[in-house]
């Protein structure tokens, strides 16, 4: 989804933007591997590697504790998941009010038709529906990739090859590198994902893959969309489009595949909630949010709904989606996806892996801490002055 995003990294860090996209490719696959070894035990007898752990959180409990592990864990993950939907509201408000930019309905306005759209993933009670929705989210993305790609193409002629920086802008290019991390943050999804493979053993061959092609493909859209627009390029990228009728029917597009894309992050955040603090007496505090039959209980859609406004209410109070984009892959982005992976794995395989793994784990902890402080400082500063022009 955040494609449309990623040539504003171009815009801003020029080749180094280009190398960031395929870099964070590289070690964000490397960490994902080494997270999903975390759950493995070797014996020492048979050589046998046996699964002794199951998610994310079961790592992290067997590095700090059962006391505080999931309470960190969980509130990043949610934090990710939760600002993910809401990064989905802002781009459905932006697109929606640049192509009917004639009509009195402000980004606000638009926004809050948006989640009108959204309000029924409170009644989501499995990932079979979720897993429809995604499968048109898939659908649509090809489409609006094919009508984006084919469009620079058709300027090729035109391409702006010498205004592709070797230089960076010290005030942006930290924010383009949280977005950047940001499109690779599926670390919370790899132990289930490898725990439901039918065959395991071929789970890092598909992260090489995954992982390859998603550099490549991001890498190469973002530089063809830049060499198309050049130095106007906008944050979001459908905003280049030249006739407001082109722009307007693949901002619409685009729209679909954001409301297509906001179930997922948005039934996984509410298990979360529901496993930390609605699993049922005595393990939790509140009752379970489902009845004896399996369907969910009224107050429980109430409680879902609730989570729905909440998402729209902060995408109409931070409405710029690169910055706030930026913000968030800085922060549960390189924790999730850089530090936490390679921490544990030290913690946890200290004695198995050589010397040089070691050092490039530290290295990974010591860049993601550095790239994702510097940021969070940089996206701030952006919010806070956009805030201040706008007053």
């Amino acid at each position: 989804m955040f494609l449309v995003a990623l040539p504003y990294a171009v815009l801003h860090g020029g080749y180094w933007g280009l190398l960031a996209l395929i870099s964070a490719a590289i070690v964000t696959c490397y960490t994902g591997k080494i997270l999903v070894e975390c759950l493995y035990v070797t014996d020492d007898v048979t050589g046998l590697r046996m699964r002794v752990r199951e998610s994310y959180v079961d790592i992290a409990k067997e590095v700090w504790g059962d006391r505080f592990a999931a309470q960190i864990v969980h509130t990043a993950q949610f934090i990710e998941l939760i600002m993910t939907c809401i990064l989905y509201l802002v781009l459905c408000g932006d697109l929606l009010s640049n192509s009917f930019p004639t009509n009195k309905l402000d980004e606000t306005t638009w926004t809050m038709l948006a989640t009108f759209f959204v309000v029924p993933c409170a009644f989501l009670r499995d990932l079979k529906a979720v897993s429809r929705l995604s499968f048109g989210n898939a659908i649509v993305h090809v489409i609006v990739n094919m009508i984006l790609i084919g469009f620079c193409l058709s300027y090729a002629a035109h391409w702006h090859w010498g205004d592709v920086a070797v230089h960076v802008d010290i005030h942006y290019f930290p924010v383009s590198m949280g977005i950047v991390i940001f499109s690779y943050t599926s670390h919370i999804f790899l132990p289930s994902l490898e725990g439901g493979m039918v065959e395991r053993s071929k789970f890092n061959k598909m992260l090489y893959v995954t992982h390859a092609l998603a550099g490549f493909f991001k890498a190469l859209f973002a530089y063809l969309c830049f060499l198309t627009f050049g130095p106007g390029t906008r944050d979001i990228i459908t905003d280049n489009l030249p006739t407001q009728g082109f722009r307007a029917v693949v901002n619409v597009v685009l729209v679909i595949k954001a409301l297509l894309s906001y179930p997922l992050p948005f039934y996984a955040a509410i298990e979360l909630l529901e496993r930390a603090f609605f699993s049922g007496r005595p393990r939790t505090f509140f009752p379970s949010c489902y009845a004896l039959d399996g369907y969910l209980n009224s107050w429980s859609v109430a409680l879902r709904t609730l989570v729905v406004i909440f998402t729209m209410l902060l995408a109409i109070f931070i409405p710029h989606f690169n910055l706030l984009m930026g913000l968030i892959g800085s922060f549960t982005g390189t924790m999730l996806s850089f530090v936490w992976p390679c921490w544990f794995h030290l913690k946890i395989k200290w004695h198995e892996i050589p010397w040089y793994q070691k050092l490039l784990n530290i290295l990974i902890i010591l860049s993601g801490m550095i790239v994702g402080l510097i940021g969070i400082i940089y996206s701030m500063e952006a919010l806070i002055k956009i805030y201040h022009e706008e007053q």
